[in-house]
């Protein structure tokens, strides 16, 4: 059974348009900045809002079809964790975990038994007569997965599940988090701003900009082919659009880049901040692109520092703390920016 659905929702002067399906066992990412319409997007397959136009359909059921179609919220063959996991303060995890199959009509023996088995699943047997604010974050996460796993959904919607989390919590979590949807049958639709959370638990990212969609594909592949700057930021990669004639592309900004490989026509050009060599003069020797630039900010990142560059054209290098003290690098320095031709991948725009 197929998830098939054609969003459409206007709301005032924004207009979500999203073609979308998703195959059983399939986990799709939405990502985009803030206001892309991801949110809409999830609050119209959940049945929170209607559709302005277009379907959802799940094998013969149609959920949504304006303008006479509209199968509520409660009736939809739906899970939810949400970021705050929203579990019930007063109940404890078996409760919370028993709740959505009490509301479907559940005797309460056999609702906290299945309950208990979900808890086993997730590792939290022993912690089931617990209130939430006896749990770590962690396992409040985990107890709202078996909460919206344990009714059997066709779909699951995961709305920034590792948001909340702290770094060091997050990385067992998303393990585990990836374990459990390998298993789960039904679809799986994930909406998060961390480009890792998306490439450890998707099969296929959706990239939304402004309503719509401008670019889709396996994680690998949108990783080394960003179309956009969103992508090739939330990817932490220097991206430029050209027009290329051989081995040599003109830049749409201005300037030009000396490519691995000739190509020819519009492209897109990327490569890593960490390909960039900064240097006092200009760089010679082994054939390279180089150019003058000057230094806008620095910033630290873990065992690296940011370096932002204003040029033609401007770029982001990532350098060793030791390139910082022996260049004495300060905003306002003027440098020589240096990319071998082989560090770069270009491809059709």
């Amino acid at each position: 059974m197929t998830l098939v659905a054609e969003l459409r929702v206007s709301r005032g002067s924004f207009v979500l348009e999203l073609p979308l399906s998703v195959e059983p066992g399939e986990v799709v990412a939405l990502l985009g900045p803030n206001g892309a319409g991801k949110t809409t997007a999830l609050r119209a397959l959940s049945g929170l809002i209607a559709l302005t136009d277009g379907h959802i359909r799940l094998d013969d059921h149609t959920w949504d079809a304006p303008p006479s179609v509209f199968t509520p919220a409660e009736r939809r063959e739906v899970g939810v964790l949400f970021q705050d996991y929203l579990l019930f303060g007063h109940l404890s995890a078996l409760e919370n975990v028993a709740f959505g199959l009490r509301a479907r009509g559940y005797r309460r023996a056999a609702a906290r038994e299945r309950a208990a088995q979900w808890l086993t699943r997730v590792g939290l047997a022993d912690y089931a007569q617990r209130k939430p604010r006896a749990l770590s974050g962690g396992q409040a996460q985990r107890v709202a997965l078996a909460r919206a796993l344990v009714t059997e959904p066709e779909l699951l919607l995961l709305d920034e599940p590792l948001a909340a989390l702290d770094a060091g919590t997050k990385l067992q979590v998303r393990a585990d988090l990836a374990h459990h949807l390998r298993d789960y049958p039904g679809h799986t639709v994930l909406v998060t701003h961390d480009p890792l959370d998306a490439m450890v638990l998707a099969d296929r990212l959706v990239i939304l900009e402004n309503g719509a969609i401008v670019q889709q594909g396996p994680p690998a592949e949108v990783a080394a082919r960003p179309r956009s700057d969103y992508v090739a930021d939330l990817m932490g990669l220097n991206l430029y659009r050209g027009t290329a004639r051989g081995a040599i592309a003109q830049l749409e900004g201005g300037g030009s880049i000396t490519l691995a490989e000739p190509a020819e026509g519009p492209v897109y050009i990327a490569f890593a901040p960490n390909a960039v060599g900064l240097h006092p003069e200009r760089p010679v020797g082994s054939p390279r692109n180089s150019w003058p630039v000057t230094i806008t900010g620095i910033e630290q990142h873990a065992h690296t520092t940011r370096v932002r560059l204003d040029g033609v054209p401007p770029v982001l290098a990532d350098i060793t703390p030791a390139t910082v003290a022996q260049l004495r690098l300060h905003p306002g320095q003027r440098l020589w920016a240096a990319v071998k031709a082989t560090e770069t991948r270009s491809y059709p725009a």
